[in-house]
């Protein structure tokens, strides 16, 4: 269950961060509301995945899901660039996290 929440919990960092880059600095109330609820609930399901899951673990798989999600999001949402050497990059962070999980004792 600990891995669902923590998993649940990369998401809602994606949420998060779009928020932010949609708040325009604080600027926007809705997407600065979304962005403190989601960040909220980001950080209640990673601390309670902390309770069985070890710290660098989970850490790492959160932000990474946070990052490569936030990576996407840029892409398909905003409009960013995408190049082969930052779809390396965002593959070898995902090999980072399956090994991170697969190496991680339960």
């Amino acid at each position: 269950m600990a891995w669902i929440a923590l998993f649940f919990a990369g998401l809602f960092e994606i949420a998060w961060a779009t928020a932010m880059k949609q708040s325009d600095g604080f600027t926007r109330i809705w997407p600065t509301i979304v962005m403190v609820v989601t960040m909220l609930l980001s950080f209640g399901l990673l601390a309670w995945s902390l309770r069985v899951l070890p710290l660098g673990t989970a850490y790492m798989i959160w932000t990474g899901i946070g990052a490569v999600g936030a990576f996407i999001v840029g892409i398909v949402w905003f409009g960013e660039a995408l190049s082969a050497s930052r779809v390396l990059a965002a593959i070898l962070i995902v090999s980072g996290l399956v090994l991170m999980k697969v190496s991680t004792p339960t």
